[in-house]
């Protein structure tokens, strides 16, 4: 973990929901970020014993408000979970939140007797949650093809599945680039700020589109913008957004999910079970990101892949080095990884071709990687924005144009072209059952790769290209 990179994210963050007093935790871990002074609970009886629970407790106590202790969002919803404020969001810095702390614990011993969780952080569900060590999009070279290259496959309306992605929208022009001939969406809702600055995390989910497109070409793709706040959502959010996106188009053939968080458990999210319990009934594979910050600890909703009763439903996915033999320095990692793909410099659509669009960058103080590759990872990363000098002035950035593609890392990647593989199994075979084709794909094609010593299933797409990892130095 960076933790000065992560401190720089949190307020990317933070500026994106100026509205939400941001926290990180627990005790200024920067584990995950989340909502100051408010938990979730599930709505109904159990909002009121947490409610009453926590008021009893806090006025035990001299120095806890119990004046604060309200509800603060609707008593029911889809996602079956409601905010409680227990505490003033102002009060204290962004690694303190005693009043989301004392009611967790006062809340421990009716979850005891109940024999589960009943009260949570309001997380925030995001691309890359603590931003270690993922990294930014660079301008590929016009003459290089995307990585990995489109597949010959024809697309066929009649046969074409259906692939949605839950992300950060589409860029204005997209469809001046072929490849995404057959996807269509949200718009992303804002690109660039007032001076042409390409914005956080703009071009994600057309990026994202452009790699299910390449290893998938029978699929119709949908790219919803659920993410659109510099990549992040909160948790009391984001179940509503994941039914939205299925209401809307129906529930899919292939369900891309590149984002997540930890949440110091391994339950799950209350801001997604509802949802989760509907998918597992339903015919849709959600394939998961498993996150890209190097940890071992169960990444949400990806984990739920180790979960009994999810096993089918859920596919969760760690990233390959750019050469294909062992993960990447980036990725989550552990035995609730299920597959791994490759997800380091990977070549794809970031915006179409009408226009180029300007990108202004600041290499930041980090200005080697410490894991020794060359390529801008969070330790020599391209930032969107210019960063002060040491006088106080604004340094000058660089600019740098897209031109249509762009090379991007991230666990993020690797599984919209795992997405892909499954789409492009059930094209081919004919398969009309996702989950059955996510089981015949890794039974016939994976191969291995190593893992922090350890042998995991990968797949490769047969159009991906290999890149020879360059180190810098002699790295870990």
């Amino acid at each position: 973990m960076a933790p000065q990179r992560f401190h720089e994210q949190f307020d990317q963050i933070q500026r994106s929901m100026p509205d939400v007093p941001l926290a990180m935790g627990p005790d200024d871990s920067a584990e995950f970020m989340y909502e100051k002074g408010v938990v979730l609970v599930r709505d109904g009886e159990e909002a009121r014993i947490v409610e009453d629970t926590v008021r009893a407790h806090f006025t035990a106590a001299p120095d806890l408000d119990q004046e604060q202790i309200r509800r603060a969002g609707p008593q029911t919803n889809r996602s079956g979970i409601t905010r409680i404020r227990v505490g003033d969001p102002g009060e204290g810095g962004r690694g303190t939140d005693r009043a989301v702390a004392h009611a967790l614990r006062s809340v421990r011993e009716h979850e005891s007797r109940a024999g589960h969780r009943m009260v949570a952080r309001n997380h925030v569900v995001h691309i890359a949650v603590n931003a270690c060590p993922g990294d930014e999009p660079v301008p590929a070279p016009l003459s290089e093809p995307p990585n990995p290259a489109a597949a010959g496959t024809p697309h066929d309306p009649d046969t074409a599945v259906g692939v949605l992605v839950v992300d950060t929208g589409l860029m204005h022009d997209y469809r001046s680039c072929g490849l995404l001939a057959h996807t269509g969406g949200d718009a992303q809702v804002q690109e660039c700020d007032d001076q042409g600055v390409l914005q956080q995390y703009v071009g994600h989910g057309t990026f994202i589109a452009g790699l299910v497109a390449a290893v998938a070409p029978n699929t119709d793709i949908t790219v919803r913008g659920s993410l659109n706040d510099a990549g992040a959502i909160l948790e009391s959010e984001f179940g509503d957004k994941l039914f939205e996106a299925v209401d809307a188009g129906g529930w899919p053939d292939v369900l891309s999910l590149s984002a997540g968080t930890s949440n110091g458990r391994t339950d799950g999210l209350l801001g997604v079970e509802n949802f989760m319990r509907e998918l597992r009934e339903q015919r849709t594979l959600l394939v998961a990101a498993a996150g890209n910050n190097a940890s071992a600890a169960p990444f949400w909703p990806a984990a739920y892949a180790d979960l009994p009763g999810w096993e089918d439903s859920v596919l969760s996915v760690g990233a390959l080095r750019s050469d294909g033999e062992s993960g990447a320095c980036f990725t989550n990692h552990g035995p609730w990884v299920k597959v791994y793909a490759p997800g380091e410099r990977l070549t794809s659509a970031l915006t179409g071709f009408e226009a180029p669009v300007p990108y202004v960058y600041q290499h930041s103080t980090y200005d080697a990687c410490r894991y020794g590759f060359s390529y801008g990872c969070t330790c020599q990363h391209p930032r969107h924005s210019g960063v002060l000098s040491d006088e106080g002035d604004a340094a000058k950035p660089d600019q740098v144009m897209f031109e249509g593609y762009a090379q991007w890392s991230g666990t993020s990647f690797a599984t919209p072209v795992t997405a892909g593989l499954v789409a492009a199994h059930m094209a081919a075979h004919k398969e009309t059952d996702p989950r059955t084709a996510r089981r015949q794909l890794l039974a016939a094609e994976a191969g291995f790769a190593e893992v922090r010593g350890a042998h995991v299933p990968a797949l490769r797409p047969p159009t991906w290209r290999p890149v020879p990892v360059v180190r810098l130095g002699p790295g870990l």
